[in-house]
């Protein structure tokens, strides 16, 4: 004990907690460790909630601008000799939900050319892909008149003899 009536004695230096050179030495490698897993683990860099709500704004951002393909008018023509060409692939446009008008004639061209309307040209570019045919193939309608009653239609498909080899 000490004695009431002594000066009080002056505090040593360093009378802070010190911990132990082992006691640091584990918590910086438990530091080193934790953030190591932090940032190898998935989503570490972004939140989701950031990622989700960006996502989300291209997706609507998207689906504003683009009609549905089933509000898209796809007219399809055979300038081939080969019979019933037209409406096999005005079929398959149906299938992958396209609004396709019945099939028609045209004159001949030398290769298949997908016209467009104005706003469009994404539509034609995706009928091109599921038509297996070249993207040069796609062209603006502009004041052409490729088949007969054809100038309220998006898309104008007119199939020539190359479509009749990929058909």
């Amino acid at each position: 004990m000490s004695d009431p009536t002594s000066p009080p004695t002056e505090p040593s230096q360093g009378s802070h907690y010190q911990p132990s050179l082992g006691v640091v030495l584990v918590i910086l490698v438990l530091f080193v460790a934790g953030a190591f897993v932090m940032l190898r683990s998935p989503g570490a860099a972004t939140s989701p909630s950031v990622t989700t709500t960006t996502l989300r704004a291209k997706r609507h951002t998207t689906a504003a601008r683009l009609p549905s393909r089933a509000s898209v008018r796809v007219q399809v023509a055979n300038s081939t000799s080969v019979t019933g060409l037209a409406g096999n692939y005005s079929q398959k446009l149906i299938t992958l939900g396209w609004d396709v008008l019945p099939a028609l004639n045209a004159s001949r061209v030398a290769a298949t050319v997908i016209y467009f309307h104005a706003g469009f040209r994404w539509a034609a570019l995706e009928i091109a892909a599921q038509i297996k045919v070249s993207q040069s193939a796609v062209q603006p309608l502009g004041h052409l008149v490729p088949v007969p009653n054809a100038a309220g239609d998006d898309i104008v498909v007119v199939l020539g003899p190359d479509a009749a080899i990929n058909g």
